[in-house]
């Protein structure tokens, strides 16, 4: 991480690297930033540290200072709850946390900062630790956060392919506590390029900072995307004129992949399979939903490779983690389960849904991916979240939170929802159809759980 925010520093000191709605923080101040950081913590002995904070800068520069410090940062999800904090630092063993929060009363050392900032950056270390630990939190939306820990080095092996593009603006749309907000950070700054970062990270403040900043480049969510769609439908404002967009973190439906394309006729369109545990895969650039065959036929040189195993996709990457926080050692390099079940449907990879994401109803195993996709192409739906909710005879059903559009006809639409799975096994039909102002998410995804 230091070594990209070193090599933007000198070679553009004064080009942006992190722009938001109140600041614009060159590269040579971040670069700056980051080595105070680093004298810091050698100073104070922090090997690990917890961080409460959601400023881009701020964020950046404390990540920077750990990777080269050596000294392993996590970063909480943003959250008041005193008692959850709590309980993130007891289960991760943090007694070191980083914020400028005031009112917090937890166990450990709390540290502001502006403290760190202001240490001498010229008693930093000359040169990164071999080792470079990093705990990332996974965001829960199949279950418990998890703690996935990452070396710097490992990671950095991914940026190595990327040129320099200073002149592109990304858009920050993940939080920096998420895996894939790191990714977006680690490939902005290996192409010296300027990170746009709105607060907070939700659509509508995503497509402000689209038309304001002069964003060409986004990547997020397929629910994010929906919502920011949403958002353009309302306001009626311009189209921002988008020249890259990247969707990753959930399976990608294809009638969004078409909204998408006639919304932003002149962007190029790519998909990104990653995840906290093994990082990215790579992107797929044909507009088709779903991952091509050739994955499937990598080398062993490769860095990340797949594999099918009784329909769930597994994944060996040479990128990725060590291993989870409290567990024993493992090979970081073995074969592991992704979770993710697929079909190979001709020449393609196709995402069914999540193996923790299964309703089971009276014995009968539904999968809510495809549901969605049915409910959400209906007109007047703007998002949809198929789930399973208890029920005494059959032990769940399928049930159904729908956001409709503006003005839409709640009636007519639970009327087209029906029609449209009635050609469904009886077991996936929704049986409960529920009308709400927004869905449940974690990180800007779609928790089905």
């Amino acid at each position: 991480m230091i070594e990209l925010l070193q090599r933007a520093a000198e070679a553009g000191p004064d080009r942006p690297a992190v722009v938001t709605d109140e600041y614009e923080l060159p590269y040579g101040e971040l670069y700056l930033r980051a080595r105070a950081v680093a004298a810091a913590l050698v100073a104070a002995e922090v090997s690990r540290f917890a961080v409460l904070d959601t400023d881009a800068a701020m964020v950046t520069a404390l990540l920077g200072g750990a990777s080269l410090a050596g000294a392993e940062a996590c970063q909480y999800p943003p959250t008041d709850d005193a008692a959850e904090l709590a309980g993130l630092a007891e289960r991760f063993g943090h007694d070191v946390l980083v914020t400028r929060r005031t009112d917090l009363d937890l166990p450990g050392r709390l540290l502001h900062p502006a403290g760190l900032l202001a240490a001498d950056g010229s008693a930093a270390p000359a040169s990164p630790p071999t080792e470079r630990p990093l705990l990332v939190l996974t965001t829960g939306t199949t279950g418990t956060p998890r703690g996935v820990r990452h070396d710097w080095n490992r990671l950095l092996r991914s940026t190595k392919r990327i040129p320099p593009t200073p002149q592109q603006r990304w858009l920050l749309a993940y939080g920096l506590h998420q895996f894939a907000g790191l990714q977006i950070l680690l490939h902005v700054f290996a192409a010296g390029a300027t990170l746009v970062a709105p607060a907070p990270r939700r659509p509508r403040e995503g497509l402000a900072a689209m038309r304001a900043h002069g964003v060409g480049f986004a990547s997020a969510t397929p629910t994010y995307w929906r919502f920011l769609l949403a958002e353009l439908r309302a306001d009626g404002g311009p189209v921002p004129p988008l020249q890259q967009i990247t969707l990753g973190g959930e399976a990608i439906p294809g009638p969004l992949l078409d909204e998408i394309r006639q919304t932003f006729p002149d962007a190029k369109i790519s998909q990104v399979y990653a995840a906290s545990e093994f990082g990215s895969s790579g992107s797929v650039r044909d507009g088709r939903s779903g991952l091509s065959l050739d994955v499937l036929s990598r080398g062993d040189d490769a860095d990340v490779a797949m594999k099918i195993v009784d329909g769930q996709l597994w994944v060996r990457s040479r990128t990725g983690m060590l291993g989870y926080y409290g567990d024993p050692p493992t090979d970081p390099d073995a074969w592991r389960p992704t979770g993710d079940l697929v079909d190979i449907v001709d020449d393609r990879i196709v995402f069914r849904g999540r193996t923790s994401e299964v309703i089971n109803v009276g014995g009968v195993k539904v999968h809510p991916l495809p549901i969605e996709e049915r409910v959400a192409a209906v007109p007047g739906v703007d998002m949809a979240r198929v789930y399973g909710r208890p029920n005494a005879m059959t032990g769940a059903i399928v049930a159904v939170e729908v956001v409709a559009a503006p003005d839409a006809d709640r009636a007519t639409i639970d009327q087209a929802i029906r029609e449209a799975c009635a050609d469904l096994p009886p077991a996936s039909r929704p049986r409960s159809i529920k009308f709400v102002d927004s869905v449940t998410m974690a990180g800007n995804k779609i928790v089905r759980r």
